[in-house]
């Protein structure tokens, strides 16, 4: 077993002396502190002397006999520093006082650092006591009292959310404003052309007025008022004068917009309806009718007699001469038939007045606003469909040209919504493109000049494949005015022909439009 260090001063139960008394360790600590007592004194009454605070000495205490002084020392120490403070010492006593027996850490280093002077460090406390708070404050150059006060009076900010639409808002505000810049600016623009700048003398001149004015010139002879006072050049009771004792009333024009108004179509009504409302109307008439014969403004009707009813009506005629009764119930029943024949064909329309009723509906029609539909066919070889594509747009009364060309061909047509989508429901459904036939003798004499892309049969005198015939839209919609003045057609051997017809129109970009639609 290892054997114990002994302990320090020779004490312990290892060591060779004995523990010292109670006696001896409080006689030591009286004598320590008196000790320290006197050099206190010693250095209080030279820094008196020579004016000035030197360095404390840097020697330690010699080791006291035993660890009881030990304790004695360092508690008269704290008892002396403590009077010191009390009775207005600035000066703290000299850690070398305190300094322990045995080296540690902490005793290095206060025996290392040197005591500052004890006169300058009590200036400075005392300069610190005299000092106001405030104006230690102000003389710090870090210290910003303003930045402190707002730093206490500070309150948090509540979360505050953008209303809808807020934004959006300000983006409409901006573009009406450069919209309404951008309108000045063009008016600026125009009024400096035309000469009526405010900056201008022009704007400044006021124009002179006419000769005569225009709603004088039909009556004066002369385009001056000189001749007012000559009664034979003021027409005015002449005979060629335009005032008469008629009133002259100016034609009422409709308003553009009132031309596209949708006409509000009468309430479909089913058939039980209309037979209720038939009745009804039948039933009033009758009472009218009734209402004039009880008054003698009209003779009562002859009976109505049937072949149901003739017994009951004719009576005792009847019964006497039945074949006489009964021709006469025929002639009856044939009259009532033929009025009623000759009522309904007198309201039918002869052919010139369908005719005439149906190109004012297609004139109403067109007048709603105009209508273009461009149709790319690949190919018209095929007689029946010029044809129906010639006849069905002479009918719809449409405008526009057919061009025919050997890579592809063109229908433009032109016409009110009503008949444009006739016409369209007749080329892109009605119409069957792989059709193919041999023309008549007739169709062959007038197709003898045409080139051979255009007709139906090839060289040998077979019907050409049209199995990959077909039709398409390429453009619809609706245009400011019509670009044709009637209904034709044009054969173009070449694109340039085919471009060229078209740009009459200044319709030429439809071609490269056509080619770019396969």
């Amino acid at each position: 077993m290892p054997e114990k260090r002994p302990h320090p001063d020779g004490q312990g139960p290892n060591g060779d002396a004995k523990r010292a008394k109670p006696e001896d360790r409080l006689a030591a600590a009286k004598a320590k502190a008196a000790e320290i007592a006197a050099r206190f004194a010693v250095k209080r009454a030279g820094a008196a002397t020579n004016g000035a605070s030197t360095p404390a000495a840097a020697t330690p205490p010699p080791p006291p006999a035993d660890a009881a002084a030990s304790s004695a020392a360092r508690l008269e120490a704290m008892k002396a520093r403590l009077a010191a403070v009390r009775g207005g010492e600035v000066n703290p006593p000299t850690p070398d006082s305190t300094v322990p027996k045995f080296p540690t850490t902490k005793g290095n280093r206060l025996s290392e650092t040197p005591a500052p002077p004890v006169e300058a460090k009590a200036k400075t406390v005392a300069a610190k006591q005299k000092k106001p708070h405030d104006e230690e404050e102000l003389e710090n150059p870090y210290f910003d009292p303003k930045s402190a006060a707002q730093v206490r009076g500070r309150v948090p900010r509540a979360i505050v959310f953008n209303e809808h639409g807020k934004y959006l808002d300000q983006a409409s505000k901006l573009r009406a404003q450069s919209r309404l810049e951008q309108i000045k600016k063009m008016l600026a623009l125009q009024a400096r052309r035309a000469g009526l700048d405010e900056n201008s003398e022009r704007g400044f001149l006021v124009q002179q007025p006419p000769d005569v004015e225009w709603w004088d010139e039909g009556i004066l002879s002369e385009k001056t008022y000189d001749c007012i006072d000559e009664p034979k050049k003021v027409k005015i009771d002449s005979e060629d004068s335009i005032i008469t004792i008629y009133v002259q009333h100016p034609p009422l024009l409709k308003a553009p917009q009132d031309q596209r108004l949708v006409e509000v179509k009468p309430m479909y009504l089913t058939t039980k309806e209309q037979q209720k409302l038939r009745r009804m109307r039948r039933a009033a008439d009758l009472k009218e009718h009734q209402a004039k014969i009880r008054l003698g403004l009209e003779p009562p009707p002859p009976p109505k007699v049937k072949r149901g009813n003739m017994m009951r009506v004719m009576g005792e005629q009847a019964i006497a001469d039945p074949t006489a009764v009964e021709m006469l119930v025929e002639s009856q029943i044939q009259q009532r038939h033929d009025d009623h024949v000759t009522a309904n064909h007198s309201r039918k329309l002869t052919k010139e007045e369908q005719h005439a009723k149906l190109a004012q509906n297609q004139q109403k029609d067109a007048q709603k606003g105009i209508y273009m539909c461009v149709f790319k066919v690949n190919t018209l070889a095929y007689g029946k469909h010029r044809y129906q594509i010639d006849q069905n747009a002479k009918q719809l009364a449409l405008t526009g040209v057919t061009i025919f060309n050997p890579d592809l061909n063109l229908v433009v047509v032109e016409g009110g919504i009503h008949s444009v989508n006739k016409y369209k429901k007749l080329l892109l459904q009605r119409i069957n493109w792989q059709d193919n036939g041999l023309p008549t003798e007739t169709q062959a004499e007038k197709a003898a000049s045409d080139p051979r892309w255009l007709q139906p049969t090839d060289e040998i005198g077979n019907l050409k494949d049209h199995s990959s015939n077909k039709c398409i839209l390429i453009f619809e919609g609706e245009v400011k005015q019509n670009s044709f003045r009637k209904w034709g057609s044009k054969m173009c051997e070449t694109a340039g022909e085919a471009r060229e017809l078209l740009a009459r129109s200044k319709l030429d970009s439809l071609w490269a439009l056509a080619k770019s639609m396969e």
